[in-house]
């Protein structure tokens, strides 16, 4: 394993080399590789049990891997997981927002377009998707990352709502000129939303601009008819 700090490179964030994760003697990535522009959107896409969350765990360190992963000199990281369990917690958006940090909830509210009228005072419990996806989201900012990693944004949103939450991160990227991953199915989301895009299936069967994902032959490389031999060294 080797996590380290990127040599002085201001045009990049992330350096991905050979990654590899092997869990409970099952390979979950073999030989992954891409490296990312700093300011940019990465869409991460695959099947189920592709290696998705699994590439995101070993670039938050949270699980063993071998290969190499360099991030930029003074990274913050920001982390949604797709799932969190909130039901039963007896907790308001605004003690939840609070408990990193003592942060103004208005203004963390704010950049989610969530007003701290509306929902400072719900538990966590009964807010709508579209609401728990944002709190999240807006939980993920308080420490000011430069880095957000998304995975699966829109879990639990229904269809109308799962727009206005990617112009929030995109809005996010181009304000605050942070770096973000997001895990995505959607190829209208990868298209609209992300400059990039890797596509995996327990390697790389894909990496490049997110605009080739129209491309009939891409297609076929990223939905099995063709496997792609390895990611380019560098973004194109």
């Amino acid at each position: 394993m080797c996590t380290g700090t990127m040599e002085n490179n201001d045009d990049y964030v992330l350096n991905v080399s050979n990654l590899s994760v092997k869990l409970q003697n099952q390979t979950i990535l073999d030989n992954v590789s891409f490296k990312l522009k700093r300011g940019t959107a990465l869409a991460v896409l695959g099947p189920n049990g592709a290696g998705k969350t699994i590439l995101f765990r070993a670039l938050l360190n949270l699980v063993p891997y071998t290969g190499k992963i360099e991030w930029a000199e003074k990274v913050k990281i920001g982390y949604v997981p797709q799932n969190i369990a909130v039901d039963d917690i007896p907790i308001s958006v605004k003690e939840f927002l609070s408990y990193k940090n003592r942060v103004n909830v208005e203004s963390s509210l704010s950049p989610v377009r969530l007003s701290n009228k509306n929902v400072a005072d719900k538990t966590l419990g009964i807010l709508s998707g579209g609401q728990l996806r944002r709190v999240l989201i807006a939980w993920a900012l308080t420490d000011n990352p430069n880095v957000l990693l998304f995975d699966e944004p829109t879990t639990g949103v229904d269809h109308d709502t799962e727009e206005p939450i990617f112009a929030t991160l995109s809005e996010l990227k181009e304000k605050n000129k942070i770096t973000i991953l997001l895990i995505t199915h959607d190829v209208h989301i990868v298209r609209e939303y992300s400059d990039y895009l890797l596509a995996l299936d327990g390697g790389v069967k894909f990496f490049g601009e997110s605009k080739e994902i129209m491309n009939p032959s891409i297609q076929r490389i990223i939905y099995g008819e063709t496997v792609c031999a390895g990611a380019p060294d560098e973004n194109r």
